[in-house]
């Protein structure tokens, strides 16, 4: 922390600067969002499309293009650009709402994260424009006509790209201090002709004045205006006064700038007068279709923007500067030498923490993933504001909503109370939060920035955001919703990562542990339906990967026993019980409740292992189900797929040296392993080799030794799950022998489908038939190091089953590191895996090195699939770098 980048992380958490007042924070798409809906019937992509965005104010929060704000959304910036063909002006990203795209929704633009530091003090991001008028109605319907056994329809293949003809528009950000950020954007037109670009950057405070309430969050209205012909003064109650700078373009011509009022166009929309007579979608009015009445002369208003007409020569390119800055820190010269200086030494600083933090070994192409992963993680940090309580009563100032919303989504959520800075899982596909995604961003985020790891995992816990009941939010969709239970997980290695043995976190640890109990009890209560430590739960986070949809009541009744449900409680057990020893080394109290985690998950290893025989392992097969209770049959639905490798999952060490210290969790461990043999079999004891005295370890793992080996040759086998691009969802024995299960007259089916799903099931935006999906994959090899802990070099297994190599365990869980690595890298003809059969990628020299971070792969070729940007979950790949 000693580099400059490492200072600025230690001001800001001590709060003596505040370096991370201004970030990434703005959404990509808040239209058709569940908290902009006010329908009667939940129809979120119907009530707030696209077409309303540009002249409709959202209530909830702002979007933008590669654009900033504050951490409470008060003032923001982005780019708006036209190049004289498109119908509208382009202000934000477009995509297809769930309904209108074959596999859900997904943004249809080009745009890509490059670099970012984790106060962001310095951040770069592009955006692809094309010169051709953007083929709006093409990509809706090209994609409603094709199939859900078709691939999407992408921007790329309407030709728009073809001949170089886009811009190519690069925004970056330096802060030369926490409240002065420079802007500069450079425009570069990769095309054989020289072609025309209006460039707006736009300013605007989010509009929290006309909903006719007052209190935290509702300001007066504010107001930027223009002094003659001088900066921008935007002038905010809580905020203050910040002044907004623009450079001459080329040939030194100064910027006009337009004003207009971030208030809806009520009469374009809704045929009703407007309350204001400049409104939201007046520069597009202006621009696009030539109205010089749309803005006000007056120059004030709540949105402002510079204008640049530019004719961009072929193959050239123009910079645009700009600058925000509060009153008190601004410069007295905005744009000189300084300002280039400011920019250099914050490239610098980034490189120099990269360095530092990356290891050494990694390779050029390695270090390139990792900086653009670690990129598009920081950029996807969101300001996310929903009231459940208030947006279940409506506004005073608007039409009282729907009775019939207070029976429908979240109502029984109103104590949740959201403003804050979030990262989120995409911020245009995905731009709410989902609790098991955010779990896993923490493992990259903290490398990068353990302050913000810890915060996000302390603030789902929080009381303003874990339900009373203990059960913490899973998304707006349905905060009700049961993720898997891997927060305790993320905050445990979150710790370890975040300090060395000994200078670690314990008040952090402490925290999490507290509010945990109660997420777990909750688990307990809800989800253990019969008290036999078998577990239900729904979908758990899989989607679409059981024979029913498990989020909603089965066909015929009757009730499920999850493998991956009961895998999952294991594995929160075994977490627990960890950060209770760690804890109990410095306060004893904790002892009695390590001790209650090591005898449930004793309990639920057992169940799961021998309840009514064999609870939910099948001896024949060698792997493990889910079993369905129906007319009073257990009937196993053998199905081979995630479900039943996750059991491996549940795995922890306990060293003799640690139990010995703690002498009261000690004596019961050794009564009860004595006193319950009927249960202590679960436990396995091992002397490592060169240790005397019968010193030793006991693992706790759900599987024997006997079964991870079988279940292990499954995973290990490349015509069932081990794909050459790391573990598939579904195993693809399922290819050319689909499960059918027959319930009354209706067949229900599940085959290996390694790509995008050809089911409507949950929007049919994901898959867990059978593509790589990272944050699984990462808990598996994690586990697989884990068990060579423990069983060393006497457990070997064949990796490929059938190749003959034998290895043992953290050979085979490097082999699945680099495995999941080579979706990214490089392969023999300069192609990656991920961008399999994507011209530009493979033809275009400014397209080779940019790098998507999808959602999930296929499972046969690695192409990248799903959510473009799931950098979040996706940014694991960072952690499976230089394993060769």
């Amino acid at each position: 922390m000693d580099l400059p980048e490492g200072i600025r992380l230690v001001e800001d958490a001590g709060r003596t600067k505040n370096w991370k007042r201004w970030g990434p924070y703005l959404s990509e798409r808040q239209w058709g969002t569940v908290r902009e809906d006010y329908s009667p019937d939940g129809s979120s992509w119907e009530y707030f499309p696209h077409e309303h965005a540009r002249s409709r104010a959202y209530r909830w929060g702002e979007d933008g293009l590669l654009g900033i704000t504050d951490r409470e959304g008060r003032l923001c910036f982005s780019l708006a650009l036209w190049n004289g063909r498109d119908p509208i002006l382009k202000e934000r990203l477009f995509g297809l709402t769930g309904p209108e795209g074959n596999h859900g929704e997904d943004v249809k633009e080009v745009y890509f994260y490059l670099d970012a530091t984790p106060t962001h003090s310095y951040m770069k991001a592009l955006y692809k424009y094309p010169q051709a008028a953007f083929p709006y109605d093409h990509l809706v319907g090209e994609n409603r006509r094709r199939s859900k056994i078709e691939p999407e329809f992408e921007l790329w293949d309407s030709g728009v790209f073809d001949g170089g003809r886009y811009f190519d528009v690069i925004a970056e950000y330096a802060k030369a201090s926490p409240n002065d950020i420079l802007i500069r954007v450079t425009v570069a037109n990769r095309g054989p002709e020289a072609s025309p670009l209006d460039v707006l950057p736009t300013l605007w405070f989010r509009n929290t004045w006309s909903w006719g309430r007052a209190g935290e969050g509702y300001w007066p209205k504010p107001r930027i205006r223009q002094d003659g012909e001088g900066p921008l003064l935007a002038e905010h109650a809580s905020l203050g006064r910040f002044r907004f700078a623009a450079d001459s373009g080329p040939g030194g011509r100064r910027p006009g700038f337009l004003f207009a009022e971030n208030e809806t166009n009520a009469a374009k929309l809704f045929g009703s007068p407007n309350g204001a007579r400049y409104v939201k979608d007046a520069f597009h009015e202006y621009v696009v279709q030539g109205r010089t009445d749309a803005v006000n002369p007056e120059k004030t208003g709540t949105k402002a923007c510079a204008l640049y007409r530019l004719t961009v020569p072929a193959g050239a390119g123009m910079t645009l500067r700009y600058r925000l800055s509060a009153e008190d820190e601004a410069p007295k010269e905005s744009f000189g030498d300084g300002f280039e200086r400011v920019f250099a030494d914050r490239i610098r600083e980034a490189d120099d923490y990269y360095s530092a933090l990356l290891p050494g070994h990694l390779s050029g192409e390695e270090r390139r993933i990792a900086r653009q992963g670690y990129a598009g993680l920081l950029w996807s940090k969101q300001f996310y504001h929903f009231s459940v309580k208030e947006w279940l009563e409506g506004d005073p100032a608007l039409p009282a909503p729907p009775a019939s919303r207070r029976r429908g989504r979240n109502r029984d959520w109103t104590h949740l109370y959201n403003r804050d800075v979030i990262s989120m899982p995409d911020k245009w596909e995905y731009p709410w939060y989902a609790a098991w995604d955010l779990a896993f961003h923490m493992i990259p985020f903290a490398k990068v920035d353990p302050f913000f790891a810890k915060e996000q995992l302390l603030l789902f816990l929080r009381e303003w955001y874990m339900h009373p009941n203990g059960q913490i939010p899973a998304y707006e969709f349905a905060f009700s919703d049961v993720n898997p239970a891997v927060h305790a997980w993320a905050a445990w290695r979150v710790y370890k990562i975040t300090g060395p043995r000994g200078g670690r976190d314990r008040l952090f640890l402490s925290r999490v542990f507290q509010k945990l109990l109660l997420n777990f009890t909750w688990w307990v209560n809800r989800k253990d339906l019969h008290g036999n430590h078998v577990f239900s739960g729904g979908f758990l986070g899989l989607d679409n990967i059981g024979v029913f949809d498990r989020s909603k009541p089965l066909p015929a009744g009757g009730y499920l026993e999850q493998a991956d449900g009961t895998a999952w409680m294991a594995f929160y057990c075994t977490t627990m019980l960890s950060m209770a020893l760690e804890l109990a080394a410095e306060d004893p109290s904790y002892e009695d409740v390590a001790s209650k985690f090591f005898e449930h998950f004793i309990a639920i290893a057992d169940a799961i292992n021998t309840l009514g025989g064999t609870g939910l392992w099948d001896e024949e097969d060698g792997i493990y189900y889910d079993h369905l209770h129906v007319d009073g049959r257990s009937v196993p639905l053998r199905v081979r797929s995630l479900v039943g490798l996750l059991p491996l999952i549940a795995v922890e060490i306990l060293s003799d040296d640690v139990v010995d210290r703690l002498p009261g969790f000690g004596k019961r461990m050794r009564w009860f392993l004595e006193n319950r043999k009927d249960l202590a079999r679960t436990v396995a004891w091992m002397e490592p080799p060169g240790t005397e005295g019968g010193r030793g370890h006991h693992l706790l793992a759900i599987p024997s030794a006997e079964r991870l080996v079988r279940v292990l040759r499954y995973l290990l086998d490349e015509s069932e799950f081990l794909s050459p691009y790391g573990i598939r969802s579904v195993s693809r024995f399922h290819r050319d022998r689909p499960y059918v299960f027959r319930l009354g007259d209706k067949d229900h089916r599940v085959e290996y489908v390694p790509g995008e799903s050809d089911k409507g099931y949950f929007g049919g935006n994901s898959n867990w038939r059978g593509p790589i999906w990272f944050p699984v994959n990462y808990l598996l090899v994690e586990a697989l190091e884990r068990y060579h802990r423990f069983y060393g070099e006497t457990l070997r297994v064949e990796c490929p089953t059938g190749s003959g190599q034998w290895m043992d365990l953290a050979s085979v869980a490097k082999e699945l590191y680099v495995r999941l690595a080579r979706i990214f890298l490089p392969g023999p003809g300069g192609a990656r895996p991920c961008h399999a059969g994507v011209p530009p990628f493979e033809k275009d020299p400014d397209w080779r090195d940019l790098l998507f971070f999808h959602e999930y792969f296929h499972g046969d070729t690695g192409k990248g699939l799903g959510a473009s940007h799931q950098t979040g979950w996706t940014a694991l790949v960072i952690r499976c770098l230089g394993k060769t």
